[in-house]
């Protein structure tokens, strides 16, 4: 169901875009239009450029379920930040290199509410707090972030990628590239490995595990931006992850799905302060 809404999403998304340019169809014999240059963006002297919003997501109910769940989530992201004696980072063509913070939050699994995993312990919501670096050409970029996770799970977790970038108008932007994602082995035990106790809870059903760190999932990333009006964003995201490695081996993820699908749609407004 979440791969037929995730296709359904983004075949509307390009069937938009496709429209949108049917005035700019060049005929046989017309010289081919300027490639789309994003339109500038003038900081003056502001130093804090952020974007705040609001978004709905799609997700799995937990790591390696086949079920899924539609919860709220909040926007923020950092384009440029300026400090004194030490430099900037981002800027207003949006390209070179940029760092900012990453966060992210798993919610809590709870035996109770899902009853395939009976005999397993909770794992309370775990947040997770770190930074994004990227570097971006005209039609392409690399990124890779790391975060600290502290609550339900501990440890270290990560993701990189790479994408093509298309600018089909001024107003729109395209990305589509895969995706790596990694975690520590204290991350990956509270979310894969099952204890001889849970084992023996869960009736036999799960066979007692020990997961280890390393690489978590390998994906594919898309998403579509529009700026309907300036300073204003209509953001669309879909992604496809499968665990592999001691991840895809757990008795949870057996017992669940490899495949992991996400959607998310929402709306952001980008904010500007003079700091200094």
């Amino acid at each position: 169901m979440a791969l037929r809404l995730v296709s359904a999403v983004v075949a509307t998304l390009l069937a938009s875009t496709a429209l949108a340019n049917a005035a700019d169809v060049v005929g046989p014999y017309d010289p081919a239009p300027a490639p789309v240059q994003p339109a500038a963006i003038d900081y003056g002297g502001d130093d804090f450029v952020f974007e705040l919003g609001i978004e709905g997501v799609v997700e799995p109910e937990f790591l390696g379920s086949d079920d899924y769940r539609v919860l709220p989530s909040a926007i923020f992201s950092v384009e440029y930040l300026n400090l004194p004696g030490i430099g900037s980072f981002g800027g207003p063509d949006g390209r070179g290199f940029s760092i900012g913070p990453s966060f992210n939050v798993v919610g809590e699994r709870k035996a109770d509410d899902h009853p395939e995993l009976s005999g397993l312990n909770d794992v309370d919501t775990t947040y997770e707090v770190g930074l994004k670096a990227s570097y971006e050409w005209e039609y392409a970029e690399v990124y890779g972030a790391a975060r600290y996770a502290f609550g339900g799970a501990d440890g270290f977790v990560g993701d990189a990628g790479a994408n093509l970038i298309a600018r089909p108008t001024e107003t729109i932007t395209l990305k589509l590239g895969p995706t790596v994602s990694f975690a520590s082995s204290d991350y990956m035990e509270s979310y894969f490995s099952v204890s001889p106790g849970e084992s023996l809870a869960s009736g036999g059903k799960f066979a007692a595990y020990d997961a280890g760190g390393g690489f978590k999932s390998v994906g594919v990333a898309a998403s579509a931006r529009y700026e309907f009006t300036p300073d204003w964003f209509l953001n669309a995201d879909a992604s496809w992850d499968r665990l592999v490695g001691d991840a895809a081996d757990s008795p949870i993820v057996k017992a669940g799905s490899k495949d992991q699908y996400s959607f998310t749609l929402g709306i952001s407004k980008r904010f500007s302060l003079d700091l200094w």
